[in-house]
């Protein structure tokens, strides 16, 4: 088994659709008015998920947190300290809301952190060098 993408079940799928692709750059892989939406960032698929068809396909109903929410983060790298400020003054002119302005942490990272429209956390961090696994 390998790991094919992640995805997020969300309210207002146009709101998202819009930060994901237009602020992220997520590119978007069909039609923005489909129920699921399939977007892409470096080779990793990121699904949106509209809720209620969600619960619909699924015969359930579900709990959602409301607001900033802590359950998990969506991870992104940029080579150098600077990319990380830009990124977040970028991104928070472009709907962004802040949760922690860029720091440098005592490991060597320089992390900040936003959410998207429904609350998620998005990371924007940097070791000051391109990314190698």
């Amino acid at each position: 088994m390998r790991l094919d993408g992640f995805g997020l079940l969300v309210d207002d799928m146009p709101t998202m659709i819009r930060f994901y692709r237009d602020v992220l750059g997520f590119e978007i892989l069909e039609s923005e008015d489909t129920k699921n939406v399939y977007l892409v960032k470096d080779g990793t698929l990121f699904l949106l998920y509209g809720r209620k068809d969600f619960e619909k396909m699924t015969s359930r109903t579900y709990e959602y947190v409301k607001g900033l929410n802590g359950h998990f983060e969506i991870a992104m790298y940029v080579d150098t300290f600077e990319e990380v400020d830009a990124q977040y003054e970028r991104i928070l002119a472009n709907g962004g809301q802040s949760v922690l302005e860029p720091t440098t942490e005592p490991w060597g990272q320089r992390t900040c952190y936003i959410a998207d429209p429904e609350g998620n956390l998005v990371e924007i961090g940097s070791f000051n060098r391109p990314f190698a696994r």
